[in-house]
């Protein structure tokens, strides 16, 4: 915990992805591109699944859920990031970091085990599809998004607590481009060691139990895809299971080697290029990955794209 005689910065200096001012300008453009794809991609994606019937499902449901997170994930991280790109020293205050740590901590959990809600929503619709309307009753949805969104904030607001409550009496340079657990407690100068174990034990419990989920979860969808006599059946559940077991294959993949090791095999570079995958990638990727390629979604988008040029046209008939 933080000492009691220190002087306690007021604020931190974020590195960012690169101090090479030839790359800055590529880069802003590159991120802000992804940064406004990602923020239409998930935001019309939530609209189309709110305002077409028959996206009205538990699957969609879960995916407009997928969609708000991630949009507010890249959200809490990506606007700063452009900030190193644009200015010599990317100052953020203490409580801002904080905020934004606390934030990042939150939508990053509760991608997570949205995920495997999702996995279990998988399981459920091919495993027994008779009582998949029973089952996944709204009830049962609601639960299943409360409890990630609930549990999530809960272990941000503790961890965001615990690393703000030490002491960072020396350099206020933060190794990264956010404010990440990681990097700040290498700058603090009170121990440290009881955070890290905190660190360990929520990550790889949060983790691990959420990955168990999905792996149970799919080695029941396998088997069930198998016992299926109907070639055509045995397709369709492989196409619609594909997109989530490889959403979960990258999003688990990088936080497993970004959190579930000690802190002296980490290296910050290349933490800074992983943190880009899940922070900036990812968000942008479901869109594409989940509900893009979706032949429902795709109907539902041309339905609202011809409804407004409807509405132009006739506007511009008067």
């Amino acid at each position: 915990m933080a000492q009691k005689n220190c002087t306690q910065v007021r604020e931190f200096i974020l590195v960012g992805l690169t101090d090479r001012q030839e790359l800055k300008m590529p880069l802003f453009v590159t991120f802000l591109s992804i940064y406004l794809f990602t923020a239409v991609g998930n935001l019309g994606l939530i609209v189309v699944i709110r305002t077409d019937s028959r996206l009205n499902t538990p699957m969609y449901f879960f995916l407009s859920n997928l969609a708000f997170v991630d949009f507010c994930y890249s959200s809490v991280i990506t606007p700063k990031m452009l900030g190193n790109f644009l200015y010599q020293q990317n100052v953020i205050s203490f409580s801002a970091c904080a905020a934004q740590l606390g934030c990042f901590l939150s939508f990053m959990v509760s991608e997570c085990l949205l995920l495997a809600s999702m996995a279990y929503d998988r399981y459920v619709a091919i495993c027994n599809p008779l009582l998949y309307t029973i089952t996944m009753s709204p009830a049962t949805c609601i639960q299943l998004i409360a409890v990630p969104y609930g549990f999530s904030f809960l272990m941000a607001l503790f961890h965001t607590i615990l690393t703000f409550r030490l002491c960072y009496c020396h350099s206020n340079t933060v190794n990264h481009f956010y404010c990440d657990d990681m990097p700040l407690l290498r700058l603090a100068c009170s121990d440290t060691h009881s955070k890290q174990l905190w660190v360990l034990t929520c990550a790889g419990v949060t983790f691990i139990s959420s990955v168990l989920i999905v792996f149970v979860s799919y080695m029941f969808i396998i088997s069930s895809i198998l016992r299926m006599r109907s070639a055509e059946g045995r397709r369709k559940a492989f196409s619609t299971c594909s997109s989530h077991v490889l959403a979960v294959t990258i999003f688990y993949g990088t936080l497993i080697f970004m959190y579930l090791q000690p802190s002296s095999k980490h290296s910050l570079d290349t933490d800074k290029m992983a943190s880009v995958f899940y922070t900036v990638i990812i968000p942008m990727l479901n869109p594409l990955i989940y509900s893009l390629r979706n032949k429902d979604v795709k109907e539902a988008l041309k339905k609202i794209m011809n409804r407004q040029q409807a509405c132009v046209s006739r506007k511009l008939k008067k």
